[in-house]
């Protein structure tokens, strides 16, 4: 436990910061740690135990043995249930707490860590526990005197690797169905926000998880990462991330053939039709972009506005942008943060450039707000072209590209231009343009008339370079379980 000077309001000063193997606490190997810094003030936070392939070795080990021979193996589904539920719990008795750890490490404001992040953590993990007795097989008429029969077991060690957008929720996404469907974990959090992750591992312990099912090595990709991929003990990866880093765990992950999942990137249209009710359009389109400074996988980014409400649309929207409330993300009313650390908002910045040098029109924003913290201002261009870097690249900040289109069959061939395809939205009183986008622009969510709604029971991922499998809803067990066969003769 390390402890660090914070003036933040209402934030805590004392923090895990060791690696949880094998349902202890400890330093890594190397004894090596690394900083995490508050993105508001950029002051440090704390140093973290820094793990890498001998950490790795260590968790995986605990991991298998927990797994093949250990308690967690023997445990009754319902019971795996029972401390999932006692997890979800003791989250939502801490999670004044938590939401204020998250709005530490990663800068989102405390409204969204309170009153998104934290509910959606709680329900995924309560969602999940209500599975964990109820994923099974079936019997099969097949031919002869047999009785066949289904099953379905767990993979194994899953390995996972999460960003640093929403940091909890993922672990939640992550976790929930692995545990339900009996694989144990090795968890690398993202190196920007480790902290809300040690802090669900203490938690974790505390519900009564087993030594060895829960195990959590923060660290950085090229070391602790890529020894997690390339581990034999690892029998399946989850990523959430971007795409190049999906291509290197890919094929680093070739020699083992393990089971692979991809949640990842996406450059998301978003459609408005002149029939649509525009103000409820208008708030779609800044939460649909500005939620979390931007930094959303399936963010709006490309927002279509048909031409006959278009100059009127681009004017009320840059109006309500300038409006937007963005400072210290521990004030209740801040509606915008930080960006997560200077890389991130160095490379924004990179984007507002190339938006300008490109000829897009800025019409509110367009650069940093300056002094302590990674803080840009919300930025909106009009008279995007989609061959602008800023149509076609995925920023991951608040920069809103608004592109004008004429009819349905023109905005569905642009909006499918792209080798993302996470997420969608259409805004429309009519409803065959509804079922029209919905059919024919690929991607795995669709948003009709709403934005950003999101449910545990809801499965979600991405068509092409957005992803390869799904997760949430039932359809998330798919990627921790294995199927078996079993035939019996009877003669």
């Amino acid at each position: 436990m390390a402890t660090a000077t914070e003036s933040r309001r209402g934030a805590r000063t004392s923090f895990q910061t060791q690696l949880l193997i094998d349902g202890k606490w400890r330093d890594a190997v190397s004894g090596k740690t690394f900083a995490t810094y508050n993105p508001a003030t950029e002051e440090l936070i704390a140093n973290v135990a820094e793990g890498d392939a001998a950490d790795i070795d260590l968790a995986v080990k605990a991991a298998r043995k927990a797994f093949d021979s250990g308690p967690w193996r023997k445990t009754d589904a319902r019971d795996r249930g029972r401390m999932m539920y006692k997890l979800a719990d003791l989250i939502e008795e801490n999670l004044e707490e938590l939401a204020q750890l998250e709005t530490l490490d990663n800068g989102k404001p405390i409204s969204e860590s309170r009153n998104a992040d934290l509910p959606l953590v709680v329900d995924c993990f309560r969602y999940y526990a209500g599975w964990a007795d109820k994923i099974h097989g079936h019997t099969v008429p097949i031919r002869g005197n047999f009785f066949c029969y289904t099953k379905r077991e767990p993979v194994g060690v899953a390995g996972q690797i999460i960003p640093w957008n929403f940091p909890m929720l993922m672990v939640a996404w992550k976790w929930g169905p692995a545990l339900a469907a009996g694989c144990t974990v090795v968890l690398k959090p993202a190196e920007q926000t480790p902290l809300s992750a040690l802090r669900l591992g203490e938690l974790a312990l505390e519900a009564g998880f087993p030594a060895g099912v829960i195990n959590i090595v923060p660290g950085f990709g090229e070391t602790a990462g890529d020894a997690l991929v390339k581990h034999k003990g690892v029998d399946k990866i989850a990523f959430t991330g971007e795409g190049k880093t999906a291509e290197l765990i890919m094929r680093n992950s070739s020699d083992t053939l393990k089971r692979i999942t991809f949640e990842l990137g996406g450059k998301s249209p978003n459609i408005i039709f002149a029939d649509a009710d525009l103000d409820a359009a208008l708030e779609g389109a800044v939460l649909g972009l500005y939620l979390n400074q931007g930094q959303c996988c399936c963010a709006g980014s490309r927002l279509f506005v048909q031409d006959t409400v278009y100059d009127k649309f681009v004017d009320r929207l840059g109006a309500k942008v300038s409006e937007r409330k963005l400072g210290d993300p521990f004030d209740p009313g801040t509606e915008m943060g930080p960006q997560v650390d200077k890389a991130q908002y160095e490379k924004i910045l990179s984007y507002i450039d190339k938006g300008k040098q490109q000829g897009a029109r800025v019409v509110t924003g367009g650069g940093p707000v300056g002094g302590k913290g990674f803080f840009i201002k919300p930025t909106v261009f009009a008279d995007v072209r989609d061959d602008m870097a800023i149509a076609c690249d995925e920023i991951f900040g608040p920069v809103l590209s608004v592109i004008k289109f004429k009819d349905v069959d023109e905005v569905i061939h642009r909006a499918n231009t792209t080798d993302y395809g996470l997420a969608a939205a259409v805004w429309t009183r009519d409803i065959g343009k509804a079922h029209a986008i919905a059919d024919r622009v690929r991607a795995g969510t669709v948003w009709v008339n709403c934005y950003d709604v999101f449910d545990a029971a809801a499965p979600f991922g991405g068509f092409k370079r957005s992803g390869i499998g799904r997760e949430l809803g039932e359809k998330g067990l798919d990627n921790y379980t294995e199927n078996k066969t079993v035939t019996i003769a009877l003669d």
